[in-house]
């Protein structure tokens, strides 16, 4: 059992676990109508709307304490055309998706899927303009929940103590009350909801990185009431749990190739190396150099996380491999200018919430010594950082309920679209939830890198494969392979249009709000 400052509230008996077994995915109450309006000046876009929408804390207790959702709609403005909604999540989890359908249009989704939709977007519970969680994070505590790489196994220990004392805040912090019931299972309700207060039978979804176990767990939970879903960069079937934390390690030697090729294909720009393996070879020198205290500030684990995080879109090489050359030839770090994000301390402590609540972590810190010690030798580009310790090993209260089960009991209704070599969210968890959704779902495979593909990817294969679905319902019937393609989807578009394109993408992906870079 875990030491607890909320065992009253977070821990179950083994009869309550049963009785919420049994409870129904969603308990009887009157959902209350949505009266649209001007959404928040952060997200404010041309032609999207915003509401606000109470639903329970705990759908065990639907007349009980309330929460706020924030919920945000482009309507379709071709009512012949429309079939009904689309929601849609970022990703993260922590990530806030008001924003996600102003979004989505800036980075490109076609006409055809504008008007058969009103595109749904919403502030997941904890997050953004719904009621907030925090854990009253310091500013030097705003980097990552990712864990560091451990050299070894005291730096594991020196990690444990550090993201015990993250928990503590946690639960002690204002919203400690509200704590455990941040989860995947309840975000899932609370989409149920939405479709019930906007009047629909049925909803159709969209969800990329852990917006796709998102999309899994509300189809599970809710098969009657899924249309068309489309879930992108796919987690393994547990979400964000230790299997999938530990796959980042395998996901960053998946993508770092590509990295490699088309640094040596521009050693002339650089000066990393002319071929692949004196990139990577210069990977290593770099590590080492940084581990000995070449530059004060960055060490190797920050260099590691650094690089990982420019893994996401091929987009970001250019800025990695110049902070790579300043490292190398200067001794200094060449810091990238970025956009204003949202509040990093609410996205990490929601992040937190939702991947503890979600999964059985280990409690004792001699196993992530032994994984990291596996790792270690398994993915030595990453695998002591993936395998390290989280928060949730001392988080402050017990799940409420047991995890989603994603199976394959449901209709024939979902699509999954992966590349080939995803940093985050790598090929061998998607296969997992392929298998676990059996029937239910069908794979278009992307011969591409990078974290997503709907709309980041310029393949023409994988697009229109979401495309056709979204908008004629008609899906391959059989698991597909997406080539190579370089043909260019969006070359029409313009120097600015590109950048405007890039900034969405950054919210549709959630991607640089997770990792900060050198």
């Amino acid at each position: 059992m875990k030491r607890s400052v909320l065992s009253r509230i977070g821990t179950l008996t083994a009869a309550a676990v049963t009785m919420a077994v049994l409870v129904p995915a969603t308990a009887s109450a009157a959902v209350p109508s949505v009266s649209w309006g001007p959404c928040p000046e952060d997200v404010a876009a041309p032609g999207v709307q915003c509401a606000t929408l109470k639903v329970p804390l705990d759908y065990r207790d639907p007349g009980g304490k309330t929460i706020d959702i924030a919920v945000s709609k482009l309507a379709s403005t071709k009512p012949a055309k429309r079939r009904g909604i689309m929601l849609t999540n970022p990703g993260g989890p922590g990530g806030p998706g008001l924003a996600m359908p102003a979004g989505l249009r800036s980075a490109g989704m076609p006409s055809s899927v504008l008007d058969a939709y009103d595109i749904i977007g919403f502030d997941p519970r904890g997050i953004g303009h719904s009621t907030p969680v925090t854990c009253d994070l310091k500013p030097e505590q705003q980097v990552s929940n990712v864990p560091p790489y451990a050299r070894d196994a005291a730096a594991v220990a020196e990690r444990a103590k550090y993201v015990e004392g993250i928990a503590k805040q946690c639960g002690a912090s204002a919203t400690a009350a509200n704590l455990p019931y941040m989860t995947t299972a309840n975000t899932a309700r609370d989409m149920d909801r939405i479709r019930e207060a906007l009047g629909e039978e049925k909803l159709s979804y969209y969800g990329v990185s852990y917006g796709s176990y998102l999309g899994a767990v509300y189809s599970t939970l809710f098969p009657r009431q899924t249309d068309r879903v489309v879930i992108d960069s796919v987690t393994g079937p547990g979400g964000l749990d230790p299997v999938t934390s530990r796959r980042l390690a395998e996901g960053f030697e998946d993508r770092f190739p590509d990295f490699a090729n088309w640094a040596a294909a521009r050693h002339a720009s650089y000066g990393l190396g002319r071929t692949p393996q004196q990139v990577t070879a210069k990977f290593y020198d770099l590590v080492a150099e940084l581990d000995g205290g070449a530059v004060p500030g960055v060490d190797g684990a920050a260099f590691r996380m650094g690089t990982f995080g420019a893994l996401y879109a091929t987009s970001s090489f250019p800025v990695l491999a110049q902070q790579w050359q300043a490292l190398d030839t200067e001794g200094t770090v060449k810091q990238a200018a970025q956009a204003q994000q949202i509040d990093p301390a609410q996205l990490l402590a929601g992040q937190l919430h939702v991947v503890c609540n979600d999964a059985d972590w280990p409690e004792d810190v001699a196993t992530y010594q032994r994984n990291v010690a596996k790792d270690r030798v398994k993915y030595p580009m990453f695998g002591a950082a993936g395998a390290n310790i989280w928060a949730c090993a001392y988080w402050p209260s017990e799940p409420i309920e047991p995890p989603v089960r994603i199976g394959d009991r449901g209709p024939s209704n979902i699509l999954m679209v992966q590349n080939l070599r995803d940093p985050a969210t790598p090929l061998s968890g998607a296969k997992e939830m392929r298998r676990a959704l059996g029937d239910r779902a069908r794979i278009v495979t992307v011969d591409e890198g990078g974290h997503g593909v709907w709309l980041s990817d310029e393949n023409a294969c994988g697009n229109n494969a979401v495309n056709r679905f979204l908008v004629e319902g008609k899906r391959p019937a059989r698991d597909t392979a997406c080539a190579a393609d370089k043909g260019g989807l969006f070359a029409s578009m313009t120097p600015e249009q590109r950048q405007e394109r890039e900034k969405a993408l950054d919210e549709v992906r959630s991607k640089p709000r997770i990792f900060r870079v050198l």
